[in-house]
């Protein structure tokens, strides 16, 4: 099976959270202990994202993700709070395979650059946020989702891959934690413009929406609820689906 399927992990001053689209972030347990749970499932990858680090703007917290690291026994990627090629090379020291940059693409895009030039595209995913506007247009957001940037998701797309990111991780901001779905039509827009993988993120309910974002163009999908919670009450569970079942629907 070529398509990756990662559980995409949210953290908050020390603990695992989930969110509704980028709000009401629920504690759902210990990042460490999810992530044991993982690695025992052999999961494709991970991606952490502390969506905390920069709204506090304390920067990442470097113990801890040693800590993580020190558990996965699979790539693990991490963004969150980065603003200097410095941090991302000592996140990557670390043992983090990936560095994930969002909200500092905003005022300093060039990083990518700087971070490409120095560990090489392997090691960068952009993350491109996009929000539902009026009349069927998209925003794109950063600061976990309460700044707009005044530019369009593709075009942005496409300066990440210009500038040496090589991947993206792409999340409706107006599926997250629904379970209504990936936004397929912006899947398709955006990984049709660009030469790099696309992640599809937001809105995973069942197996058959990694299907749908496969098919509108996605490389990999991720999902958080769908891995966190288990039934109508939504009570917490970590669990992946079974690697056979993944098998028969996935390229």
């Amino acid at each position: 099976m070529k398509t990756r399927v990662i559980p995409c992990l949210l953290l908050k001053d020390g603990g695992l959270v989930k969110t509704v689209k980028f709000r009401n972030a629920s504690y759902v347990g210990d990042p460490i202990n999810a992530v044991r749970i993982f690695s025992g499932k052999e999961v494709d990858e991970i991606a952490l994202l502390d969506i905390g680090a920069t709204a506090s703007g304390a920067g990442p917290n470097f113990d801890a993700i040693a800590e993580i690291v020190a558990e996965a026994f699979m790539p693990l990627a991490y963004g969150g709070g980065i603003t200097s090629v410095s941090e991302a090379g000592r996140i990557l020291e670390l043992g983090v395979e990936k560095i994930v940059l969002n909200s500092v693409l905003a005022s300093d895009p060039g990083i990518i650059d700087g971070v490409a030039a120095r560990f090489g595209s392997q090691s960068i995913v952009a993350s491109i946020d996009v929000v539902d506007g009026l009349f069927r247009s998209r925003q794109l957001k950063v600061q976990n989702g309460r700044e707009s940037l005044r530019r369009d998701p593709v075009d942005f797309a496409r300066e990440m891959e210009r500038r040496g990111a090589g991947e993206l991780l792409l999340t409706s901001i107006s599926r997250d934690g629904t379970g209504m779905g990936y936004d397929c039509d912006l899947i398709s827009s955006v990984a049709g413009a660009v030469g790099i993988p696309l992640i599809a993120n937001g809105g995973a309910g069942q197996l058959e929406h990694f299907t749908q974002a496969v098919d509108a163009g996605a490389s990999a999908v991720a999902a958080g609820s769908m891995f966190v919670y288990h039934g109508p009450h939504r009570a917490v569970l970590v669990s992946y689906p079974d690697r056979q079942r993944l098998e028969s629907i996935l390229p």
